[in-house]
């Protein structure tokens, strides 16, 4: 199912890029053009998104020839080779930019995951990302979470519930909030309960939050309100998280740590893409 989701996504992608036709390659070059390529990596960092290559230039010409010459998760050094592929020039040429630009972004992501992973140096606290990703691109961004190493939260509204401070404005409180929730989505869906105060994370345990996130809190705060919560509640802590200071929450006590720093403002990972005519010739 992720693999035709991809080729879902990337036939989109293409329909904005290339339109009716790639004027440029069309011009130059004949259906019997035939090219070979490689796929690089000009910094180090960590590989994602060889789903998208495999699948990418088959849609333009399934005769196409993809082999990946490294799994997603893994590092790779500047100058390592990713990809070589074979196949009509201008399925090649006119696939180049959409493919690159998703895995650019994958790796990015992927690779500031592994270093969140590691700055914070906490086996014991799982580091998730947000629903701040790109529209139309969350299926790749937390599929590269993953590789990084990391964990997702909800992929959308419809996967649990999250009660968030606007809800809870709306509905008169947590415990409003939490129980209207209850009585109408059913015992099998996870209820969390956006917290920022001690009294706000008294009210989400005896509403029976099933997760209580401490939003915006900082590490000395959030050891205190964690303290108040009983074992068989889920903890999180969010807001305002980044690689800068991600290491002042080693030992906070949380179960998860969410940041949509992983996401939302990630550099992408420097890759690129070269052919020569096929044989060299």
């Amino acid at each position: 199912m992720f693999r035709l989701q991809v080729r879902e996504k990337i036939l989109d992608f293409y329909k904005e890029d290339i339109g009716s036709r790639d004027l440029t390659s069309d011009a130059i070059f004949s259906a019997g053009d035939r090219s070979e390529g490689k796929v690089f990596s000009k910094e180090e960092g960590v590989i994602c998104g060889s789903v998208v290559f495999l699948e990418g230039w088959k849609l333009l010409d399934e005769t196409v020839e993809v082999n990946v010459h490294v799994e997603d998760g893994q590092w790779v050094d500047k100058g390592e080779e990713l990809v070589t592929v074979k196949g009509c020039t201008s399925a090649l040429l006119s696939g180049e930019r959409v493919l690159l630009n998703l895995v650019q972004r994958m790796s990015g992501i992927a690779t500031v995951t592994r270093q969140a992973l590691s700055v914070l140096a906490d086996s014991s606290i799982r580091v998730c990302d947000t629903r701040k990703t790109m529209p139309g691109l969350r299926l790749f961004d937390k599929y590269a979470v993953q590789r990084g190493g990391g964990w997702n939260h909800r992929f959308g509204l419809d996967d649990a519930v999250m009660i968030k401070d606007n809800h809870i404005a709306a509905a008169g409180g947590i415990t409003e909030a939490v129980e209207l929730v209850k009585r109408r989505v059913g015992h099998m869906v996870k209820v969390e309960v956006e917290t920022t105060t001690e009294a706000e994370v008294l009210e989400a345990v005896q509403a029976r939050a099933d997760v209580i996130m401490f939003d915006n809190c900082g590490p000395a705060r959030v050891k205190e309100l964690v303290q108040l919560v009983p074992d068989p509640i889920v903890t999180e802590v969010s807001g305002n998280i980044g690689i800068e200071n991600i290491a002042d929450y080693h030992g906070c006590g949380v179960d998860y740590l969410s940041m949509g720093a992983l996401t939302h403002s990630v550099p992408a990972l420097d890759i690129s893409f070269l052919v020569e005519k096929e044989d060299g010739k």
